[in-house]
């Protein structure tokens, strides 16, 4: 995983710079508005801090849709060197006019910083500690409005402060954070995949996740450029196919399948299980299991239900990247003959003229070259039947490369997709209109169901498990069906040679389009995020980060400061940064509990507490509690609004956000989403002084912890846990969540 880490640690650091220059304009302004004499314009001063804003938000109309087109590292370079120019331009700065298109420059960097950083941590993190290594953003962040602080607050203590200088030294991090995107961050191997530049697609996840097989994960990525259609329910109990499945009787067992794994040679037996299921129950809304019980109440959203159900049935669902959902599976994968690698792939795609897959098979490397798709041609259409009647001995889904094993003979665990999910395929067929059988592979996301039961004894007692073979392991497992991406409709229309297919990726390569945002996952989705953003913004972080020293100098806390030798401003800036610093352990507890406890865990958890600290704080502004317990009560509340906010409402609507959106339209997703975040700030920050001039300070928290009030219900009955959970598992499970609450109602 170390990989993975010090990549979300570099590309963090454009966190860092967005932190580092709010705290930096924050103190600056006081000596810019003396040198300019903007005491009496103070609409020129609220456009300097404001122009970063509205810099980010016009550049956020565009860094969604061009990260999709030209990728998301080019982008990440070119938010660091916006950084790097804007600061020397306010190194520089004559006058206003100069400073305000150095600020805007600035917004630039930011904007593009604040909405790609979440995107590309989640498409390059495992979903076991994607949560706390996307909660690293707002680490970074708040660190580096803590260090600005503190250089700010030194500087203001010399006898002439220069602001040129505070703002010019976001130049010497903006090299750094260009010296990372430049020289370390790989481009996101789902954005590679997208393209069908798959050698350097897996080359870049055996980097991320410290090893050789990535075979399962690859499947993985090239199924998620297509959502499941029709997808269906299925319970499977499902053994180890520990004998050649060519001496078996078919027709002496017609309800047995054999799953394919992403590698050659990597099958297993499964058949049907008419037991109760925890995921095919909850679709179907009639359960007696657990979560269920929250169809009981009203306006709930299936989907938060369904995932609901996985977290319940999923103990382990943060361990590590190999399966703890299939524990006695690692051996079964290897116990079927590893066969020689079959060189008769898809001649069609062997003889392509296209540049980009002919780059990624340069030097003849046959390892590497896996442009080819997944479905090798080891059958025909014709004999693709055999495959379920007599159980083809080894994959007709390949990689490219026999299970490795680990030390000591483990085997390796490559169907393993993270969070405990496994990525399967079979062979199903139908009868045509001409009456012939048409054959095609189905995609199949496996997750267990209830405790792994070993041999016979355990696994007899589940309804449809009485004939299962003794000798082996056998789980009850769920499988999520529907159609893979390799036939999707689009690809069966155009050409197709026995099993294997063009790569989905040439469809695909044309680029989102408007229509995919009016599917009922992505809409469902879109509702979450656009819903949570709103909220975020509304719920008085910047009226309570733009007026803590106001606050708190109210409360006495300033004065006090004053009073021991700093000047206002110094004490202003002091404040601020011992506030920031008690956010970063709070921080670190987020971190931990991210991918524990959930997303959904965390901002149900803190809400209340911030309603709890916005009513103090409106209290002790509306009755006269004496000057001491007024301070106390403010600071005390101020600085658990802060903590609390950055440990759940602050960082995870950019984290759902970039979890929920399928790959081929996450970057549209992501800048809607980003675009409500820069327009809601841009609402709130302007608005707040004529609030404060027409109800008080006391009437804004109000305000706020009625909003408050209104995301906790959002929270509970609309946004789903995410946590361990595959990015395109999370994305089937909105379509099928959306289509089930479409027919419901």
């Amino acid at each position: 995983m170390s990989g993975a880490v010090f990549v979300a640690i570099a590309a963090s650091i454009g966190n860092l710079l967005q932190g580092w220059d709010n705290a930096t304009i924050a103190g600056a302004v006081l000596y810019i508005k003396k040198e300019f004499n903007l005491q009496s314009e103070p609409t020129v001063e609220g456009l300097i801090v404001a122009m970063s804003l509205i810099g980010a938000t016009i550049i956020t109309t565009f860094s969604g849709p061009v990260s999709d087109w030209i990728g998301r590292r080019p982008m990440l370079i070119l938010s660091s060197v916006l950084y790097f120019c804007s600061s020397l331009i306010m190194l520089w700065s004559p006058n206003v006019y100069v400073l305000l298109l150095a600020r805007l420059v600035d917004g630039f960097g930011i904007g593009l910083a604040v909405t790609l950083v979440p995107l590309y941590i989640s498409e390059t993190a495992p979903p076991e500690i994607r949560g706390l290594l996307n909660t690293l953003p707002q680490f970074s962040g708040s660190g580096g409005m803590f260090l600005s602080y503190c250089m700010v607050f030194g500087m203001s203590l010399l006898p002439s402060p220069d602001w040129r200088i505070m703002l010019g030294v976001l130049a010497v991090p903006s090299l750094f954070f260009f010296g990372l995107t430049v020289f370390y961050l790989p481009e996101s191997p789902r954005w590679l995949v997208s393209k069908g530049r798959m050698a350097e697609a897996k080359k870049v996840l055996q980097k991320l996740r410290s090893k050789d097989d990535v075979s399962g994960e690859m499947a993985l990525l090239v199924e998620g450029l297509e959502v499941g259609g029709d997808t269906s329910i299925e319970e499977y109990i499902i053994g180890p196919a520990t004998e050649p499945a060519d001496d078996h009787d078919a027709d002496g067992d017609k309800e047995q399948i054999t799953l394919y794994g992403p590698e050659e040679g990597q099958s297993w037996i499964a058949r049907p299980s008419k037991g109760p299921s925890m995921l095919g129950s909850v679709l179907s809304l009639a359960s007696r299991h657990g979560s269920m019980v929250n169809q009981s109440v009203p306006l709930m959203d299936p989907i938060v239900t369904l995932f609901g159900s996985v977290h319940e049935n999923m103990p382990q669902a943060g361990g590590s990247m190999r399966s703890t959902l299939f524990p006695n599976f690692g051996s079964m994968f290897s116990v079927t003959d590893q066969h020689t690698k079959n060189e008769q792939w898809d001649e069609e795609n062997l003889h392509r003229d296209d540049e980009e897959y002919a780059s990624d098979g340069a030097g003849g490397d046959y390892e590497d070259n896996v442009h080819s798709p997944l479905l090798s041609r080891q059958t025909t259409s014709a004999e693709g039947k055999d495959i379920a009647h007599h159980g083809h001995r080894g994959s007709s889904l390949s990689m490219r490369r026999p299970s490795l094993l680990g030390e000591g003979g483990e085997g390796v665990n490559s169907t393993g997709i993270g969070g405990g999910w496994q990525l399967a395929w079979k062979w199903s067929e139908r009868e045509g209109e001409d009456g012939k059988k048409e054959g095609g592979f189905k995609r199949i996301y496996l997750h267990q169901e209830g405790v792994p039961g070993s041999r016979r004894g355990s696994i007899v007692s589940l309804p449809g498990g009485g004939d299962v073979p003794e000798g082996g392991e056998f789980i009850h497992a769920a499988a999520l069906v529907s159609q893979p991406a390799l036939y999707s409709k689009d690809l069966t229309e155009r050409r197709m040679s026995g099993p294997a297919m063009i790569h989905p990726s040439e469809a695909a390569a044309k680029g989102p389009s408007w229509k995919d945002l009016f599917e009922p996952g992505v809409r469902r989705a879109l509702l979450v995020g656009v819903g949570i953003q709103i909220l975020q913004q509304f719920a008085g972080i910047n009226g309570v980060l733009y007026y803590t020293p106001q606050i708190l100098e109210q409360a006495g806390v300033a004065v006090l400061l004053s009073n021991l030798g700093l000047s206002s401003a110094s004490a202003s800036i002091l404040i601020s940064s011992l506030t920031t610093l008690l956010m970063l352990p709070s921080i670190g507890l987020a971190m931990r509990l991210m991918d524990l406890s959930g997303r959904r865990f965390l901002l149900l958890g803190t809400l209340p507490i911030l309603i709890a600290s916005l009513v103090i704080l409106v209290v002790s502004n509306v009755v006269d509690l004496g000057t001491v317990p007024h301070a106390a009560l403010s600071t005390v509340s101020v600085v658990i609004y802060f903590c609390c906010f950055v440990m759940g409402f602050g960082p995870i609507p950019n984290i759902l956000c970039a979890e929920i959106f399928p790959t081929r339209v996450r970057g549209l997703c992501i800048a809607i989403c980003a675009l409500t975040f820069w327009i809601g700030d841009i609402i709130v920050t302007y608005s707040l002084p004529v609030m404060l001039n027409a109800i008080g300070l006391a009437g804004v928290f109000g305000i706020y912890a009625v909003v408050c009030l209104i995301s906790f219900v959002f929270v509970f009955l609309k946004v789903p846990e995410t946590k361990g959970m595959p990015l395109e598992v999370i994305t089937e499970f909105f379509a099928v969540g959306a289509k089930q609450a479409a027919a419901k109602a």
